[in-house]
């Protein structure tokens, strides 16, 4: 029997009650029962406060770190709605990795369902997605690029969507797909529910919001900028050119699975060969690679057949790999909220971990900066000085250090 649901406002005394189980959130039973075989009980802070008010079927915004469940967030109301309403779901990503991971989430919650699901995305053969495509899913899950690719092929229409997802909403605006997700959203018909989902709030998403969204909730459950408390950090001033001998050490006194960020992918790949040299168990991940193998150095990763992921920022946002040691950015991040997102990759479910950061001399402000977003000192380890030039009160010429995010060497 169908449940009339009241969306004509949300109760926001509700949002600040602590909801401890599922099953206060006003999911249906079914769900619930997928949810107890996934043994979850308890709703992260974002699947708490987002549920309720995406189950209601209105429009919303949340705001939270990676790693909090948003994927859950948003697919359990989906599931639930699509099953009373009927129509069709559809989640945009903006990664091939993060669009694969979205829909095994969605599989496993909606398996005992019979929930349908079809990925579009580049690097995969056509014929493949054509296959899923006809049997006409219930959820989409899609890159921007791929989806577009099929619209204008005739081969899939988006006249039957009733739920729209944009995930990682700020970094398919930081990779330049802004034009895409607005050809898209147009394409789409206007009675729809719209969920965006982001770690950062920037202007460009707030546009977004005011064009294409019917006055959306905003849920915000971390400021931006927030990062785990279980994280220690740690800067280390070094000469440039002593950083792999800096890394060897590094890697010689933690034991556990290491994430080392380099900022290009040529980088990567050198790095990588260095290391595999010196005998370490190590993989690489960057857009230069086919899915098959991205696909193959993640495995490799999540199940400590290798040790060590060299990675560009495609790994930053997103991805699902859980017990990670340490984190070590082998370049400085192009932006401080950048090294948000990459040290969010250890430190999660409530576990300790570690964050190195090597940073070089003249390199004050970048710190200063990353300080000043997380509102926190990090502590420093000076093998080398910092310069005094460098401090943020001493004017000095503008370089090509300022970062231009259309220009990203990863995707």
């Amino acid at each position: 029997m169908k449940h009339t649901i009241n969306t004509s406002r949300v109760d926001r005394t509700s949002l600040a009650q602590p909801l401890k189980q599922f099953s206060d959130l006003g999911i249906s039973q079914s769900i619930l029962e997928a949810l107890t075989k996934l043994n979850l009980k308890t709703p992260t802070p974002i699947q708490e406060k987002t549920i309720p008010v995406a189950i209601s079927g209105q429009d919303l915004i949340g705001v939270a770190q990676t790693g909090t469940g948003k994927t859950f967030a948003f697919g359990i109301p989906m599931l639930q709605r699509l099953g009373l309403n009927k129509g069709q779901g559809l989640v945009i990503a903006p990664t091939r990795e993060l669009a694969l991971q979205v829909e095994e989430s969605l599989k496993k919650l909606g398996q005992s369902l019979g929930l349908r699901t079809a990925s579009l995305i580049g690097g995969e053969s056509l014929d493949r997605q054509l296959f899923c495509l006809r049997k006409k899913p219930h959820i989409v899950v899609a890159t921007p690029g791929r989806l577009l690719d099929h619209l204008k092929r005739r081969t899939f229409k988006l006249d039957q969507i009733t739920i729209l997802v944009l995930d990682e909403a700020d970094m398919m605006l930081d990779l330049g797909f802004a034009p895409q997700i607005k050809e898209i959203l147009n394409q789409t018909p206007a009675e729809r529910q719209t969920m965006l989902f982001s770690a950062t709030m920037p202007a460009a998403i707030v546009k977004i919001a005011t064009e294409y969204m019917k006055l959306p909730v905003s849920i915000e459950v971390a400021p931006p900028g927030t990062t785990a408390a279980q994280v220690d950090q740690e800067i280390f001033i070094i000469n440039g050119e002593e950083r792999l001998s800096h890394l060897e050490k590094i890697l010689a006194r933690y034991a556990g699975s290491v994430l080392v960020f380099v900022r290009t992918k040529h980088g990567v790949k050198a790095l990588t060969l260095k290391l595999q040299a010196g005998g370490h168990r190590a993989t690489e991940i960057h857009s230069n690679l086919s899915l098959n193998r991205r696909r193959a150095a993640l495995n490799d990763f999540k199940s400590g057949k290798k040790r060590i992921l060299v990675a560009t920022d495609v790994a930053a946002r997103g991805l699902d790999i859980n017990n990670i040691e340490l984190v070590v950015n082998y370049n400085m991040p192009d932006n401080s909220e950048d090294y948000v997102h990459r040290i969010g990759r250890t430190g999660r479910a409530d576990k300790a971990g570690k964050a190195i950061t090597f940073a070089t001399a003249n390199q004050a402000r970048e710190i200063k900066e990353i300080e000043r977003l997380i509102n926190k000192n990090i502590k420093r380890t000076e093998f080398v000085s910092l310069s005094k030039k460098s401090e943020p009160n001493v004017a000095r010429p503008k370089t090509k250090r300022t970062f231009n995010r259309r220009r990203r060497t990863f995707k």
